[in-house]
């Protein structure tokens, strides 16, 4: 832990991927975990939207005594009304989720609380190694299980990855018992999402490589296996032209644009 760092954790309401239940979101959890380490039990989790929402309850029994809600109706957008929190607040470190599991799900609010504010943003962060001298030293979470540790000057807002440590287990009790501290903010309309048509989304068809195989083992095998890259081409000494012509081409090849 921490001593003297004000974190902030922003947490949402998450969807079960089968059920479509409401839920504690993932890694939102993780954010709310991360802040714990950080700054114990002076962590200040703050919540955009509805108060009475039960599943507040889950993130509250992760042992936060409190939790911050500011109040807004369905349908408006959170971005002003948390920027003006945090801006009113001494705050070092600002804990999100990579995206929500709900709504638009873009991933976009952390980089629009980061512009809006003039704050550096850390993506996908999967631990906080230290932090002193008003700097921090940031793991971040790469493909295939690589890590890069980076330094950031505070204040600054981190999305947390599915890579940082996993969410403990809420209580019934400790969350029930929780104080909550409802604020009234300005509720803007976001008109553009509320002109938005919301279907549920459909899996693309995978492409399955045709092979001669003798059995039906071997045919399975063949449509479930992994691609794996055969080729490649690495582009050093050539022009700007000459770079964007080969990943032009490369796409017409894929087929991703016509």
């Amino acid at each position: 832990m921490q001593p003297n760092i004000n974190v902030v954790s922003l947490v949402s309401i998450g969807r079960h991927p089968q059920s479509g239940r409401a839920r504690r979101a993932e890694q939102d959890g993780r954010a709310v975990e991360l802040g714990l380490t950080l700054a114990g039990q002076s962590l200040t989790v703050v919540h955009a939207g509805n108060a009475k929402e039960p599943v507040l309850r889950q993130y509250a029994g992760m042992g936060l005594p409190s939790l911050t809600v500011l109040e807004q109706s369905e349908g408006c957008d959170a971005l002003p009304v948390l920027m003006s929190f945090l801006q009113d607040k001494s705050v070092d470190v600002v804990l999100t989720g990579v995206r929500a599991e709900g709504g638009e799900s873009s991933g976009m609010l952390p980089y629009l609380l980061a512009e809006k504010l003039g704050w550096p943003l850390v993506p996908r962060v999967a631990e906080v190694l230290e932090i002193k001298n008003g700097e921090a030293e940031v793991l971040l979470a790469l493909p295939r299980g690589q890590r890069r540790a980076v330094t950031v000057k505070l204040p600054f807002i981190a999305s947390v990855d599915n890579a940082a440590q996993e969410a403990r287990q809420t209580a019934f009790g400790p969350g029930l018992r929780a104080d909550f501290k409802v604020l009234n903010g300005d509720s803007v309309v976001d008109e553009a999402a509320s002109q938005w048509q919301i279907s549920v989304a459909k899996p693309r068809p995978k492409r399955i490589k045709v092979v001669k195989a003798k059995t039906a083992a071997d045919r399975m095998k063949a449509a479930t296996a992994k691609p794996v890259g055969g080729g490649g081409k690495v582009l050093r000494n050539e022009s700007s032209t000459e770079k964007a012509q080969a990943i032009f081409d490369l796409l017409i090849e894929e087929k991703v644009i016509r």
